[in-house]
């Protein structure tokens, strides 16, 4: 695209931009592009702000009260109270909040999009019998191949290839693989299925890498083997799940030195790696230190410790406590808004003993 194309594109930008009227429509000032670092989401839950809405059948739906009550004050398909990790760091990036890929009307996408699925895994098979009702990561790098080129139609192909290498790709994946091993994979020693998932994590990386990405932020398995639906299951009698948490504690000693690796073998390539289980449990056996009351009974649920999968705001007689800021999980198995700003803050500006080899905001700045 030549550079008079290049600034009409621009000043059409700015047009549109000053007439639309849908909250949803993200624009930059195209100005602002020069420094502009866009962010590209992919993950499970813990990242989906609204993709499982368009899916016909979605395993996984957060779409109805009280899901959204604190921040939007109605249901945006996100799995807590509000906010998730993800805003935060747009937020950070001074980035408008990063709408779903599969929102309709979203097909402006230099600030970012966010690929992730409620039920996603990094194995294909996490999802067998469930095709089309969840986004797993390989199709959520395929939708970012999709974007780069709908992005060379707007902007060109020099300043696509600009901005996807200046961009944030900020991955959250694994954690329903490790909760419920798919049948082929039940009887594999762990170490050879970790190896499975972050291999297949590893395939998807480079891919990204291939269409133009550089800057990687990797957030690893959290200590859900102490959420409230682990505590709540019979046979765990209110601990925590050994076995969920040998294979959490398994991916996060593996993943970094995998990255490592990937570093040294990829030009350009950087990442970080956050410390999930360690700050989550922190906050698990310690919550009066961090501001909670509550850390292993959810705020909205049924059963024991309101943990039974998928009951808040489903299940008959579900319970909504009476102050979320007390909690450190929302649901069964997702963090309240309160939790997620806190744990954004330690990926962005935090230390070396959470995130490695340094924090979002130095890789942000390299």
């Amino acid at each position: 695209m030549t550079g008079s194309r290049v600034r009409l594109y621009y000043l059409l930008l700015v047009f549109l931009c000053g007439t639309l009227v849908s909250p949803s429509t993200t624009c930059s000032h195209p100005q602002s592009l020069k420094n502009h670092i866009p962010l590209f989401i992919f993950g499970d839950s813990l990242f989906d702000v609204g993709n499982n809405n368009y899916l016909k059948g979605a395993i996984g739906l957060a779409n109805f009260w009280p899901y959204g009550q604190t921040f939007f004050k109605h249901p945006t398909g996100r799995f807590s109270d509000g906010r998730l990790i993800s805003d935060f760091i747009a937020e950070y990036l001074k980035l408008p909040l990063i709408p779903p890929y599969l929102q309709p009307g979203n097909h402006q996408f230099t600030d970012g999009t966010n690929f992730a699925s409620g039920g996603a895994g990094a194995l294909v098979e996490t999802h067998q019998g469930n095709e089309g009702r969840v986004i797993d990561l390989k199709t959520q790098a395929l939708y970012l191949k999709n974007v780069k080129e709908k992005m060379k139609q707007q902007i060109g192909d020099a300043e696509t290839k600009k901005l996807l290498s200046k961009a944030i790709y900020l991955i959250s994946i694994g954690g329903n693989d490790y909760i419920a091993p798919a049948p082929p994979f039940q009887s594999f020693p762990k170490e050879d299925y970790v190896g499975i998932v972050i291999g297949n994590l590893t395939s998807v990386i480079k891919e990204i890498y291939k269409i133009g990405g550089r800057k990687f932020g990797f957030v690893g398995m959290g200590a859900f083997d102490c959420s409230p639906n682990m505590r709540a299951l019979e046979q765990n009698k209110g601990r925590c799940d050994k076995e969920t948490a040998a294979l959490a504690k398994l991916h996060n000693k593996i993943l970094p030195k995998v990255l490592e690796e990937l570093q040294s073998q990829l030009k350009e390539f950087k990442y970080l790696f956050f410390d999930f289980y360690t700050t989550l449990s922190e906050r698990i056996n310690y919550p009066t230190k961090y501001g909670f009351k509550r850390a292993k009974e959810a705020c909205c649920g049924a059963g024991l410790y309101r943990g039974i999968l998928s009951s808040c705001g489903l299940i008959e007689g579900y319970e909504v406590c009476d102050d979320v800021s007390e909690y450190l999980f929302f649901d069964s198995v997702h963090p309240t808004e309160k939790a997620y700003k806190q744990l954004a803050k330690l990926i962005w500006s935090g230390s070396h003993n959470f995130t490695i080899p340094y924090n979002l905001k130095t890789l942000a700045d390299t």
